[in-house]
């Protein structure tokens, strides 16, 4: 037997990384995952945060009432009318480690970001990185490429009124095939308006600006008819709320602490969740069941906090138990706050409080109703042997927190053998996990939860994805509908749809479901194999082969073969997010879709068809809603 060659651990094995090599070599550990741009919070879209984050804190401190944002296809810049960096210290707050003024508490007491690392991560992520700071009729300018600074500008008078702009592009060699949703970016410049009343921001020439606050955020995101209560604003030193109750499953928050968006919410939220039930209990005098107050409620809650700690870096999920080093406990901050201004208002308003009342009461007979067959159904779930016969799962899931890699878990909900087994062959096993469905699913539009827990395909679905007690615990970070492309393939995402938003309307909300998107068309010749997603994709490629290529129109997923799927569903796997516009709800939506036949859907289904070779085929926009 070879003796193993020993590794010599000497002082040259100890090597030092510079702060732009270890933000290149680790930048999960400063802006989480990286992703293409398909979810909300993939790497490019903290990227944008983190520097709005900082013209953010100006406004809060008094200097600046106007951001300006535009954003291409690939750059992004940003401009405040702020007091602009010191031009001496230009250089040193892009591109060293703590450096800032938000060290300075009497400065920057409730600011953003506290440790001086998020402009310098993104300088050290792109391939293009342009700072000016105008301060009193001069300016400095600074240019880098990927942390390195390339040009550095002598200081220049000029006539711009003071501030600070920075333009960068992501570096696509780390954001891979990355492209930004308007959609998403667009929620964002929203929210730093709900957040801060006083400030326009202008983004792509769109004004966005509020005079409510978190009022006008439920308002957005809330049809008025779903409402079951007007909305209940509160406002106090270092909280705002916003509350109301409406009729869909779930519950639904929006959460933020110093401006900062908390996706995963944290002790903020927590705290506000139990002191709404502990208020209402008190205020009915009834021991009502959690579950039953909080049903369907839709509330924001914002908060300033002192030297805020989060769990990480990209700042998702406030951590902090004080609302200030030495001030009082945040959880009895929260809890006093709620307990006298919605107690309050409840007596001052007894048409809400019945309103309330009666939804709480609903929310308990439909518990009730479902608990029995709950039962038998997880029984059921237990006796179909899950994991071998409907699903094949992957290894990795979003309950594994210390695996970065989580974020990448995906389930694919397919039909038929053909197709599941296809995705099964080529899959990658640590991150990819496989549904297979029986036909076509139920129209659940319309009907209660009961049908969850009666129709064994729903049921078993539900139990794969771990939402039956809620999303925050579901086990795959993307949900994947794939289907066939034509008409059959197009009504079973629809019914999927229709499940997802009927009963589980947060997995959308909070952007896990998604459209595999795969190639109509192969076009190939003997020297290369090209793939196309539509009939103008697939005109160009034929004008590039040239020579009478070979045309190949895939009418299923199970037409794919496996080693052709592994090409898709890698490394260059197109996703189509399901997004929620502001201008439909749920309930509109469903009706529209899923109810009664009517004339203006019959029209809508001619004017988004399009016919090729005599087959239907509904339009590509039709994943965003």
């Amino acid at each position: 037997m070879a003796q193993q060659k020993s590794t010599q651990y000497t002082e040259d094995s100890i090597r030092s990384l510079d702060w732009r090599e270890h933000i290149r070599l680790r930048p999960g550990m400063y802006i989480g995952k990286l992703g293409d741009g398909s979810a909300q919070d993939d790497g490019i879209y903290v990227l944008v945060k983190e520097i709005i984050d900082n013209s953010i804190d100006e406004h809060m401190m008094g200097h600046g009432n106007k951001i300006e944002v535009t954003i291409t296809e690939k750059k992004v810049e940003v401009r405040d009318y702020g007091r602009g960096i010191p031009l001496g210290k230009v250089i040193d707050c892009v591109s060293k480690i703590n450096t800032g003024g938000k060290y300075d508490s009497g400065a920057f007491q409730k600011s953003v970001g506290l440790n001086g690392v998020g402009t310098k991560a993104v300088n050290a992520l792109s391939t293009y990185f342009r700072v000016q700071s105008v301060r009193d009729g001069k300016t400095k300018i600074a240019e880098f490429e990927r942390g390195e600074l390339t040009t550095d500008h002598k200081e220049s008078s000029t006539k711009e009124v003071n501030g600070t702009s920075i333009q960068f592009i992501p570096d696509n060699t780390i954001f891979k095939n990355y492209h930004f949703i308007p959609e998403y970016l667009e929620q964002q410049i929203w929210n730093y308006a709900y957040l801060n009343s006083g400030l326009t921001i202008h983004y792509n020439g769109k004004k966005y600006f509020s005079e409510r606050g978190l009022y006008d955020l439920l308002s957005r995101k809330t049809d008025e008819e779903s409402m079951r209560y007007p909305i209940i604003h509160l406002k106090g030193t270092d909280i705002e709320i916003a509350l109301t109750h409406g009729n869909q499953y779930g519950e639904e928050y929006y959460s933020f602490v110093n401006g900062q968006y908390t996706t995963q919410g944290g002790t903020h939220l927590a705290a506000f969740r139990e002191a709404l039930v502990k208020t209402v209990r008190e205020f009915y005098k009834k021991d009502f069941d959690a579950s039953d107050v909080r049903a369907s409620a839709i509330a924001a809650i914002a908060i300033r906090v002192q030297e805020p700690v989060f769990e990480s870096q990209t700042k998702t999920k406030l951590g902090s138990q004080n609302m200030a080093p030495d001030g009082p406990s945040l959880r009895n901050f929260i809890n006093d706050f709620v307990k006298k201004e919605l107690d309050n208002f409840l007596h001052k308003h007894p048409s809400v409080a019945d309103a309330l009342l009666k939804r709480i009461l609903q929310s308990e007979r439909e518990r009730k109703d479902i608990a029995g067959i709950k039962k038998l159904a997880n029984e059921r779930a237990k006796k179909a042997n899950l994991h071998n016969k409907k699903l094949r799962d992957c290894r990795i899931h979003m309950e594994d927190e210390k695996n970065d890699k989580r974020y990448e878990s995906m389930l694919f909900i397919t039909e038929g053998d053909s197709a599941s087994g296809s995705i099964t062959k080529s899959r990658n096993v640590e991150l990819q996990a496989v549904f297979s469905l029986r036909g076509k699913p139920l129209n659940c539009f319309g009907l209660t939860k009961k049908v969850v827990y009666e129709n064994e395909e729903f049921n078993l679905l539900q139990h794969a994805l771990n939402i039956e007690d809620g999303v925050e615990n579901v086990r795959y970070n993307k949900i994947v509908i794939a289907t066939d492309a034509d008409v059959d393939g197009m009504h079973i995402r629809l019914l999927l749809m229709t499940f997802f938003l009927q009963f589980f309307p947060d997995l959308v909300r909070n952007g896990h479901v998604y459209v595999l998107e795969t190639p109509l068309f192969r076009v190939r010749n003997k020297k290369e194999t090209i793939y196309c997603y539509s009939e103008e994709e697939k005109q160009k490629a034929i004008q590039k082969l040239s020579n009478k290529p070979e045309i190949t129109r895939f009418k299923g997923l199970g037409e794919i073969s496996p080693d052709e799927f592994g090409l898709f569903i890698g490394e260059n796997i197109k996703l189509e997010p399901i997004l929620l516009t502001k201008e439909i709800t749920i309930q509109k939506l469903l009706t529209y879709f899923m109810g009664k036949n009517t004339p203006e859907r019959q029209q809508f289904i001619i004017d988004n068809l399009r016919v090729e070779k005599d087959e239907a085929i509904v339009a590509e926009d039709s994943t965003i809603l």
